[in-house]
This record gives C-alpha cells, sequence and structure tokens, in this order.
C-alpha cells in the first residue's frame, strides 16, 4: 500500500510577515525547507484580497520548488489567468468569502456551475492535476465526477473540531469514510484537509483510500515551539506509522 503523502500549507507565514508589513518570515523559506523536511508537496493558497499570499511568492516559490506545488484558488476569472500564467503543478478549487477567518466549508458545487465546469476544463486542457475541495457529502463526490475533476479534497474541519473539544466525532468520521469510499470507487484520487492536528491526523489517517492529508495552520503554529522541519517530520511519521 502506497504511503499517504503530507502537503504542507505555508500560507500563514506569509500572515505572520504580512502583520508588520516586512519581507520577513519568508514563504520560499519556509517552502524549501519543507521540501527538506519531505514534505511530498507544497500548498499555497492566493485569496482574492490578498491576505496572506501575494503573487510575488506564487512565481518565487515555482521558480525555486522542486516537488510540486498546489494552489488553492477560488473560481474566478482572475484566478484562473493568474494559474494559466504561472503554471503550479496542482490547482485546488476552494470556495471563498471576503469576511471570514478561513475557509468555512466546502464548495458549492451547484453555484455558477456552468463557470466550473468550463473552469475546469480549461484547467484539464493545460495539464493541472485539478482537485475541488467538497464536504463530505456523497452529492458532492458524485458530482465531483460528472464534473471530471482529477481529486477531491474533503473538508475535515467539523470532525477536526469535534476531536479537538474532545466531543463525540463518530458521526462526522463515518461520513468522511463513506465519501472515501465512493469517491475511490468513482476512480477519485480523495484528499483530506482542514484543522489537522496531531490527534486528528492519527486517527483519520486509518480510513483506508485517503491519499494525501494538506495541512497548515496548526502545523505553522506548532513550528514556533518545535522548528517547522521536527514539526513535519512529526506529522510524517504520524501518517506513515
Amino acid at each position: 500500500m502506497s504511503k499517504i503523502r503530507l502537503g504542507v500549507n505555508i500560507d500563514h507565514v506569509a500572515t505572520v510577515r504580512n502583520a508588520r508589513g516586512e519581507s520577513y518570515p519568508s514563504p520560499l523559506r519556509a517552502a524549501l525547507l519543507a521540501q527538506k523536511s519531505g514534505a511530498e508537496s507544497v500548498t499555497i493558497h492566493l485569496r482574492e484580497d490578498r491576505r496572506h499570499i501575494r503573487e510575488f511568492d506564487l512565481k518565487e516559490i515555482k521558480s525555486k520548488l522542486k516537488i510540486p506545488l498546489n494552489l488553492e484558488i477560488a473560481a474566478t476569472n482572475e484566478m484562473l489567468n493568474i494559474a494559466l500564467k504561472s503554471k503550479p503543478d496542482f490547482i485546488c478549487i476552494v470556495p471563498e468569502k471576503r469576511q471570514e477567518l478561513t475557509t468555512e466549508g466546502g464548495l458549492n458545487l451547484s453555484y455558477k456551475e456552468k463557470f466550473l465546469n468550463k473552469l475546469i476544463k480549461k484547467l484539464k486542457k493545460n495539464r493541472f492535476r485539478v482537485s475541488l475541495f467538497i464536504e463530505p457529502s456523497i452529492q458532492d463526490i458524485k458530482r465531483s465526477r460528472e464534473l471530471n475533476a482529477d481529486c477531491v479534497e474533503i473538508h475535515t474541519g467539523k470532525f477536526c473540531n469535534l476531536v479537538n473539544e474532545n466531543k463525540n466525532y463518530s458521526y462526522e468520521l463515518n461520513k468522511i469514510k463513506k465519501a472515501v469510499i465512493l469517491g475511490n470507487k468513482l476512480d477519485l484520487e480523495v484528499h483530506a484537509g482542514h484543522g489537522l492536528t496531531f490527534k486528528s491526523a492519527k486517527i483519520l489517517k486509518k480510513v483506508k483510500g485517503i491519499k494525501e492529508f494538506n495541512i497548515g495552520h496548526f502545523l505553522i503554529g506548532e513550528s514556533i515551539f518545535e522548528g517547522l522541519g521536527k514539526t513535519i517530520k512529526k506529522f510524517k511519521r504520524i501518517l506513515h506509522k
């Protein structure tokens, strides 16, 4: 059985940099250290309001990184054009609201359905691996297959919040399991992301069929105390046990 891949999201290195308008800490340095520490990919989210990652980060990281770069984008013409120009290896289409602190849930696959279909076709024509960030729902898995996505990334936020609060998470975990099973049956590569910690990753990695975990906020936060390299290596040990 192939090992679960770890994608490291470095958005919040840029958040700290932008808080003071300085040139440090460097997202590029974080990306290269993630690569050195064994991450299989690096994820960045270029938001419409540019609250963390900026275009020059995307350009700089893409030019220096040797492992795949996963670019998260909203379903807009602006972001499509940036993706086509910058040519990251992977694209993950995510929902986005200006007022939210972080991504609050999965994509509404029925909203602007024709545009989303056109966007995915354009990206696939240009040979990007296309992933859709969705809720762990049977309907969303089926719709993702109809849209001809390569992958789905399941929003694990509700599950992770319950784990963090020491509440019963069995219902949410069961939803994720059912979504993973159907995704694999429909030949979609299934990923997981949002809110993952050491504790929730240990539980979720036991679900067979998840190929990739994308982890950011907790990982960057933990790195303040333990260092980025050590934190990445700890996550890799958890996922590969």
